[in-house]
Order: structure tokens, then sequence, then C-alpha cells
């Protein structure tokens, strides 16, 4: 899972900031072919990126091989190639100076916030419970995977619109569909936010085929977005909780 949140920002960061939008729609034509032979038509940087990324997957195919569960692997792969297809919607947008509506934008965001590729991501190593119906399930989005992705999506967007320069963030999409004031929709965003708290925790403590390991997986990830996003773009800006990572696991705990 390391590796994959390592991968997705750096072609996160690709998309945002340094691929010109004919090399992005190239590369993800070759995300969706996912062939070495792809790679060909690949400007150098993003050769040695798409390579890597195929790599990495090789990697992981070769350790679920080990437990028979490689076939698994096919749902993230789907994941991903999702993620960068909606990556690539938000280059045209702003290849375009289009600004999109909020109903337009949200769909996309919340894939683009990349909680659903996580969320599928973390059952792969899961080798005692996460069988052909638990992937199933959650690559169909269920409500607490949709409702994680619902945390990440606003609550990055609340901390980092100002910041980004780039494509629009979901504050501006809000903006121009309602006409409201930036503060009324971080009103509004902090509100969905906390509902869909409540959906997780619905979904959480009710009655489910699935072991809790597996509900816990998109119930985490949301509390990492929380804590990254509480005073500011921690994930960005990760310096400013270095004594927080160091108190966890460098210090030594008193008794």
């Amino acid at each position: 899972m390391t590796k994959l949140i390592y991968m997705t920002s750096i072609i996160d960061d690709t998309f945002d900031a340094y691929g010109i939008f004919e090399e992005l729609k190239l590369f993800t034509e070759a995300v969706q072919r996912w062939d070495i032979g792809a790679m060909d038509k690949l400007p150098q940087y993003m050769k040695i990126l798409y390579k890597a990324l195929l790599d990495t997957y090789n990697e992981i195919e070769q350790d679920l091989a080990k437990d028979g569960r490689s076939s698994y692997l096919r749902y993230d792969k789907e994941k991903l190639q999702e993620l960068v297809e909606m990556y690539f919607v938000q280059a045209k947008w702003f290849s375009e100076g289009y600004v999109p509506t909020w109903e337009e934008y949200y769909p996309v965001g919340l894939v683009t916030g990349g909680y659903f590729t996580l969320a599928t991501n973390s059952f792969l190593g899961m080798c005692d419970v996460a069988n052909k119906e638990a992937f199933e399930w959650i690559s169909k989005k269920p409500k607490i995977s949709t409702a994680s992705s619902v945390i990440c999506r606003l609550r990055n967007d609340i901390v980092s619109h100002q910041k980004r320069g780039h494509v629009a963030s979901g504050v501006e999409c809000y903006i121009k569909q309602y006409g409201v004031s930036e503060e009324e929709v971080v009103k509004v965003f902090t509100e969905e936010v906390e509902n869909a708290w409540k959906d997780m925790n619905e979904e959480f403590l009710k009655p489910t085929a699935f072991p809790v390991a597996l509900i816990e997986r998109p119930f985490n990830i949301a509390r990492v977005i929380e804590f990254l996003n509480k005073k500011g773009d921690w994930y960005t800006h990760s310096h400013a909780i270095k004594d927080q990572i160091a108190a966890v696991l460098r210090d030594p705990v008193t008794i």
C-alpha cells in the first residue's frame, strides 16, 4: 500500500503540475492498455514513471501468487486505471480553462481523491479474510468506502483550494454553481464530512457478512485524512507533522 501511495502521488503531481496535455493523454492511454509496449510513445520522463508503475504491480502480483491470490490484483488495477482516467478529465478541464459545475466535479473528485483505489489496494495483503466476495464488494464502492472518499475529497478541498494554481477544486466549483461565499462552502463541506462520518459509523456497527478487519480499512484511511488535514494541508507540507511521526516511530514511551 505504501508503494501505491508513492506512485499515485507522483502520478497526481504529474497531472497537476508537470505534464502537458498531449503527454497526459498518451500516459492515460498507456495506463488503460497496461502493456510495456505502450511505453514507446511516451516522453522519456513518463517512460520512467510508467515502467515503475508496471514494475510495482508486477512485484505485487508475484507476492500474491505465492498464496494463489494473483487474480485479485485486477480489482486494484481497475481502480488505478479509473483514477488515472479521472485525473485526465480534470487535466482536460484545466487545459480548456473550464471550471466545472459542482455536479460535474463531484463524482470525478471522489475518484481523484484516491481513496477508492487505496481501499481496494488495502485488501491485497489480507490473505486470511479478503476473498473474491470481499473484492467484489469493495470494488462496487459500498457506502462505507464512498463515505471515506467523501471525507478525503472535501477535507482536501477545504485546506488546499487556495494553494493549487491549477485544477479547480470543489470549493470553486460549488461557488460557480450556487453563487455562495467561500465561508458558506466550507460550512456546507464540513457538514457533509460530519454526515459521512455518521454513515461510516452506521456501516461499521451494523451486521455484515465481512470481517471487522475488512470494514476497518476504509474507516482507518478516513482517519488518516482527518489527521493530515486537521490544521492545514499536512500531506503536502509533511514537515509540519515530523514531531508526531517521531513520537510514534522513534521516541521511546515513558512508563
